[in-house]
């Protein structure tokens, strides 16, 4: 009898990459994946250990199938990502139901780790993370019709708050021409969405050319047939050239839906921060951007609570986001994280008024987004449908100006929609962020 092992991932879209490219090579080894968490012999949790909250959640997670191990109910466990690259001489003795490590650098090991494990050692795998970025297969586990697509690994930004460089290791591009295979795979097996992801998309190409080519690629997948949408995230402000601009601007099939994290606006934050540009040059951006980009919806994160961030800060960022009106954002509060410069810097604002300051962003950009979606009302979109609400009975589905899990749906009425199609929806109303309609015979 095969033996059973499931997958838990935890994270961002690149993490969700790897657990994709594990779950191939567990199939192709031999092992039964399933997806039916009570019923396995050995569970992977691909973690991340980016901010506090997602540390307390990946160990969370941990602690769970340990205890169901302690039951006699689960015989490994394997924890993999970036919490096992972080602390992976000490979760081991914190949680010793562990079986087995994977690091950042060794998801191509996985085997390696399981078969180990049920022979009875503890292997601890960290290979180097400024390799190239692997090629494995994967086994896709979003959708349907579309499908994140990863263009590059590791990030050499240097970002006074974060880990992610120590953890993933230096900036590596993809070749193009493995790009396009893989883009040319997943559109023939129906995917017709692809967003492109790495730490930051902008740099695409500047490690082995000494240039900007994410133009160049953005060029090259508008001649998959088959894909319809291509969709930007984590583009870097400063990066961001005219080139590109007027690519995006051309290109019918890269959505007009840009993701750009700025994390703040004031002059001395960016700087505490040690993001590249000022507060001038991401207002010049945006407009520059809206200007070129007609109809163009921009998605942002917002960290609060920086050391440094007195209320004159705060007030500045207050007044950039109701004067540019972001369509979308993510709201953070500043996690002190071991290891990074912000740690020790002086003038940290207290939990409370950190979270205090998220919240009132939050509601600032609720509102925002409300005024956005009162605009398409009565207006017909293309929606690209993800499945159907047997409770609510509608089909429900994304427009260009959303993204998956981090925007909102668009949910409609009609007959005989195959989720992963796309649909022409008429809008109705709006409910909680959320557009109604129906389907449209336009």
């Amino acid at each position: 009898m095969a033996v059973k092992v499931g997958m838990v991932s935890l994270g961002c879209a690149k993490n969700q990459i790897n657990s994709e490219q594990m779950l191939f090579l567990i199939k192709k080894s031999g092992y039964e994946i399933t997806a039916d968490l009570s019923d396995i012999n050995a569970v992977v949790i691909n973690t991340c250990g980016f901010i506090e909250s997602a540390k307390s959640e990946a160990i969370d997670t941990i602690l769970e199938f340990a205890a169901l191990k302690n039951e006699g109910k689960l015989e490994k466990i394997i924890v993999a990502g970036c919490l096992a690259q972080r602390y992976g001489s000490e979760i081991p003795q914190e949680i010793p139901e562990i079986d087995g490590l994977v690091g950042c650098g060794s998801f191509d090991e996985i085997i390696i780790a399981l078969d180990r494990a049920f022979a009875g050692e503890k292997p601890c795998l960290f290979s180097d993370i400024s390799a190239p970025v692997s090629e494995t297969e994967r086994i896709l586990s979003s959708g349907p019709g579309w499908a994140y697509l990863k263009i590059a690994e590791g990030c050499d930004n240097r970002c006074a708050y974060c880990v992610i460089p120590s953890l993933r290791g230096a900036y590596r591009s993809r070749p193009i021409d493995r790009i396009i295979e893989e883009a040319e795979h997943l559109a023939a097996t129906g995917i017709k969405e692809l967003i492109l992801v790495a730490q930051d998309t902008t740099r695409y190409g500047t490690d082995f050319s000494g240039k900007r080519l994410l133009a160049e690629l953005l060029r090259r997948l508008k001649g998959i047939d088959g894909i319809d949408w291509i969709r930007l995230h984590y583009l870097y402000p400063d990066e961001i050239d005219d080139e590109l601009i007027d690519e995006i601007a051309v290109n019918e099939k890269v959505v007009k839906y840009l993701d750009i994290p700025i994390q703040h606006i004031s002059d001395n934050i960016l700087s505490a921060m040690n993001r590249r540009g000022t507060g001038r040059q991401i207002r010049e951006l945006l407009m520059k951007l809206r200007d070129k980009i007609p109809g163009l919806v921009l998605r942002t994160s917002i960290i609060t609570g920086l050391p440094g961030e007195g209320e004159e800060e705060f007030e500045a960022l207050c007044r950039f986001l109701l004067q540019q009106k972001i369509e979308r954002a993510g709201v953070f509060v500043y996690s002190p994280e071991e290891g990074t410069p912000a740690e020790s810097m002086p003038g940290r604002p207290t939990q409370e008024v950190a979270e205090h300051r998220a919240e009132l962003i939050s509601d600032m950009q609720s509102r925002i987004m409300d005024e956005y979606n009162a605009t398409r009302v009565g207006k017909t979109l293309k929606i690209l449908c993800e499945g159907y609400d047997r409770i609510a009975e509608y089909y429900y589905g994304r427009s260009e100006a959303d993204s998956p899990d981090v925007d909102g749906k668009v949910f409609f009425l009609g007959e005989k929609i195959v989720p992963g199609e796309f649909v022409s929806v008429k809008i109705t109303d709006i409910l909680d962020g959320d557009l109604i309609g129906e389907k449209s015979a336009v």
